[in-house]
């Protein structure tokens, strides 16, 4: 028990998504949230399947009842390379994107947090000079995230992971990466095929119980 109480009474913080909205419906009400936000030209970030399974449709109509002028990236693949990130942020800037979506899971919502720092207007940071933890300098654009799957939770966290080489990955850890709105909508994951509702929940199981029974 005093082992126990040592380790609660230490020092520790806890930083997380600015805004979070949950609901059945709520990615459809996307335009509204990137009018709060003040976007009017967004790139959403996301993958082929997600695009065939007809999981964007319902964000996407939205957009264009609002009259939002936007851009869709779908090459997004698992353990994205920086070459994707890199596509992606000179799609939104030559659209001149004013914010970003991530719409998928991980591996979309990562490259769009890096889109949104490197796409910013005035951002000279290089990516390479990003890896690593509180290296960024750059601000970003406005950025939302829209998981499609239970298990990431990179719509909370402040981490990016990217593919720089075959068989090596590294990270970028900043605040900078948190978004200002995490969107949360059921009806999302219920579309997801078995086998992947099977993998993501256990991911998401797993986070859990590394978070109950870290030391740190």
């Amino acid at each position: 028990r005093s082992c126990g109480l040592s380790r609660m009474s230490s020092p520790w913080g806890f930083t997380a998504t600015r805004a979070l909205t949950a609901g059945l419906g709520s990615a459809s009400r996307l335009a509204e949230h990137l009018s709060g936000l003040g976007v009017q030209r967004p790139l959403i970030v996301t993958d082929r399947g997600v695009l065939a399974a007809g999981i964007l449709d319902g964000a996407a109509e939205s957009l264009r009842r609002s009259q939002v002028a936007f851009e869709v990236y779908d090459e997004t693949v698992a353990d994205p390379p920086a070459d994707q990130v890199h596509a992606a942020a000179g799609q939104a800037r030559a659209m001149r994107a004013d914010g970003v979506v991530g719409f998928g899971g991980g591996s979309s919502m990562d490259i769009a947090k890096l889109v949104a720092l490197l796409a910013s207007p005035g951002c000279t940071q290089p990516l390479d000079d990003m890896f690593g933890v509180g290296n960024v300098r750059a601000a970003r654009l406005p950025l939302v995230q829209v998981p499609t799957t239970a298990g990431t939770g990179s719509e909370v966290t402040p981490i990016a992971i990217i593919t720089t080489a075959p068989g090596t990955k590294q990270g970028v850890v900043s605040p900078q990466l948190l978004p200002d709105l995490a969107v949360l909508d059921g009806e999302l994951t219920a579309s997801l095929p078995p086998h992947v509702a099977a993998a993501t929940g256990i991911d998401a199981m797993v986070h859990a119980i590394e978070a109950y029974t870290s030391h740190r």
